[in-house]
């Protein structure tokens, strides 16, 4: 008798409890019994049709999809964005469709490589309106034994990355081959600076005949110029200018900024010691800075906007000197197959960065990525002239300094954040290493493999192969 008062009660308990969960989960009838397959499937449609297929839910639910749509979306548009301010009104356009976010296009037709020795790179337009990447390889300084490599990835135009590459390359080689005249006891020769008074006189001056002829074996397989613009008229969009206008006022007027000691003129004395070890830190940090200091009076005077990262890698010997301003990469592939980083980007949202900024005064917003004042993804640069005279970005360089000795590099990768965007340091490297039998050491398809993948920046690769020790940075025993 008592077992089956014991029965009733945990029955009629279990019933309770289901008749409960049943209610609370889906509105179902009390009534157990009364449940079938049919009704069941037809209570949940009942459900969907009042709760989830209500105009309101509807309408909400999409506009929900299109703010995360919206989100990633504006990081391709923001890209864009200073592209489109400048175009220079004397050069013929192409009929590459560069604004298709999904079409591939002939993206070989606008594509630049070369090669030297054990040097390649390899650079597309992509997606971009412009190709505003430049890049300079030189393995043997006028036969200095100092080699020498840049990527220089250009925004809001192409006016800072071609005065990069022509003149702050151009002044560093010729203080470079100076320093090494006077160590050995040579006389100096007359300084040849591109922005001395007589190239003013004469713009059409060609640059010095070592840079002119390796740009012969610069091939070109696309229309669009990789020269600097010389008397070219630039046609300046001031949405740009009026967003920093609300800050301070911008004129027309060229106002250099303050000289500090560094920009003065330095004994050439200073940059080695008295075992003639060059000191190329200090080197490449004044002449990027005084690089930078006639690059903002000079787009002053015609409100170009345009800036460029820099990435500037020199070699001697055992030694490699890395210098780097903005967000193009170096990286290195050590003898164990390690990425070994030779940069790190300059990011707005990075701790020191964005309290630079925000001790000058600026601002830091995130559009799809984090952006000086709303405008700039990077924190650094040389030109961006609006930006540069309220300090809210600066174009000092960050120098690190490697003994390949201890290394023994396979290989290193300098690319603008076009590849970036794409791989990891990891990812590259062991991208790179499958390749590295190829006739350009991979950088030609790493470079398309990164376009493919939906890169929308320009992209531009240059890959230093030392597995043949073409740069005699190993001993007999070393390898």
């Amino acid at each position: 008798m008592e077992d089956e008062l014991d029965d009733r009660i945990i029955y009629q308990t279990y019933i309770s409890h289901v008749k409960i969960m049943s209610r609370i989960a889906w509105s179902v009838p009390l009534k157990i019994s009364h449940i079938t397959h049919t009704s069941y499937v037809s209570h949940v449609l009942k459900m969907l049709k009042t709760y989830l297929l209500k105009p309101e839910f509807i309408i909400c639910g999409t506009v929900v999809f299109l703010l995360f749509f919206y989100i990633q979306a504006l990081d391709i548009w923001s890209r864009n964005l200073l592209g489109r301010l400048q175009y220079t009104i004397n050069k013929p356009r192409t009929k590459v469709d560069k604004l298709s976010l999904f079409g591939v296009g002939d993206v070989e037709k606008q594509s630049w490589e070369m090669k030297s020795g054990p040097v390649a790179a390899y650079a597309i337009q992509g997606r971009r309106p412009k190709m505003e990447d430049r890049f300079v390889i030189n393995d043997n300084l006028n036969n200095t034994g100092v080699a020498i490599f840049a990527v220089f990835d250009g925004h809001g135009g192409e006016f800072a990355a071609n005065y990069a590459k022509e003149k702050l390359v151009h002044n560093l080689s010729n203080k470079i081959v100076q320093i090494k005249n006077l160590i050995e006891g040579k006389p100096l020769e007359k300084e040849d600076s591109c922005d001395n008074e007589e190239e003013k006189k004469d713009p059409e001056k060609p640059i010095t005949p070592t840079l002119s002829e390796r740009r012969k074996s610069f091939r070109k397989t696309s229309s669009t110029t990789d020269e600097c613009i010389k008397g070219a008229m630039e046609v300046t969009n001031l949405e740009i200018l009026n967003k920093l206008d609300a800050m301070k006022p911008i004129t027309r007027n060229s106002r250099p900024l303050k000289l500090t000691p560094s920009f003065k003129k330095i004994p050439l004395t200073s940059y080695f010691d008295k075992f003639g070890v060059v000191d190329y830190g200090k080197l490449i940090t004044d002449e990027v800075l005084a690089a930078d200091e006639k690059l903002v009076e000079v787009a002053k005077k015609s409100l170009d906007v345009a800036g460029t990262t820099a990435l500037i890698a020199i070699l001697e010997g055992t030694k490699l000197i890395v210098a780097n301003v903005g967000d193009s990469r170096g990286v290195m592939c050590d003898s164990k197959g390690s990425a070994i980083p030779l940069s790190f980007d300059h990011k707005p949202q990075q701790v020191r960065e964005k309290k630079r900024i925000k001790e000058a005064g600026g601002f830091v917003t995130f559009n799809g990525v984090w952006r000086v004042a709303g405008i700039l993804a990077t924190s650094r640069a040389l030109g961006d002239y609006p930006l540069k005279d309220k300090k809210l970005i600066i174009a000092d360089p960050d120098i690190l300094t490697f003994d390949l000795k201890d290394h023994k590099p396979q290989f290193l990768i300098l690319a603008s954040d076009g590849l970036w965007d794409i791989f990891s340091n990891e990812e590259a490297i062991n991208f790179i290493k499958e390749r590295l039998n190829e006739s350009d050491y991979g950088a030609k398809s790493i470079t398309l493999q990164s376009f493919y993948k939906g890169s929308m920046d320009n992209i531009t690769v240059i890959i230093i192969n030392f597995k043949d020790n073409s740069f005699g940075i190993y001993s007999s025993g070393d390898k």
